[in-house]
């Protein structure tokens, strides 16, 4: 699938922006894989779609291997201030339905498609993990920093804004397309 129609269906269906993404430019990081293992989000070891389950850095180095090019998505939405965490979910959960509505569409079109989402895989209400199997190991998303990217330097290393401004939230995922 060509950028132009990439572009497209990811506007189309609802995104705020979308770049041109250079698979050359991702950089998976140990330093955010250990950024996970601290915690701070509280689903290490609990998502399967998250660290340790999803696998080791290198075998997401190995997963991404192959993959040439694909688009970044944001949704940007309007917060009061930084404590506004209604603000930031209301934008979150916007990005989230997106992201999986472009991702199954991709799907079809692009079976061989690598979304990688923003924050943990929430496509089961609760997750399984880590004691059973992924219900739904087809459809399991696994995040930007699982897979050990600086989201910034993706942004900025395909020409896409990551900061907006201090009244604003942005949330980017990524396709990465063979």
């Amino acid at each position: 699938m060509e950028y132009k129609e990439l572009e497209k269906l990811a506007l189309d269906t609802g995104f705020s922006y979308a770049a041109e993404l250079d698979a050359s430019t991702l950089e998976l990081r140990q330093e955010v894989r250990d950024m996970c293992g601290a915690n701070t989000c509280g689903m290490y070891g609990r998502n399967l779609a998250c660290p340790p389950a999803c696998g080791t850095l290198e075998e997401c180095r190995k997963q991404v291997e192959g993959y040439g090019h694909g688009i970044i998505v944001q949704t940007v939405g309007d917060v009061e201030d930084s404590m506004d965490f209604e603000g930031m979910v209301e934008t979150e959960q916007r990005h989230k339905k997106y992201f999986y509505e472009m991702t199954e569409k991709l799907r079809k079109a692009c079976p061989d498609v690598l979304p990688l989402g923003s924050g943990c895989c929430t496509i089961c209400k609760e997750c399984a993990g880590p004691g059973a199997q992924c219900r739904f190991p087809e459809k399991r998303i696994s995040s930007l920093e699982a897979y050990g990217i600086v989201v910034s330097d993706l942004c900025s290393r395909n020409g896409m804004k990551y900061y907006y401004g201090p009244q604003k939230i942005a949330y980017t995922s990524c396709f990465l397309l063979k």
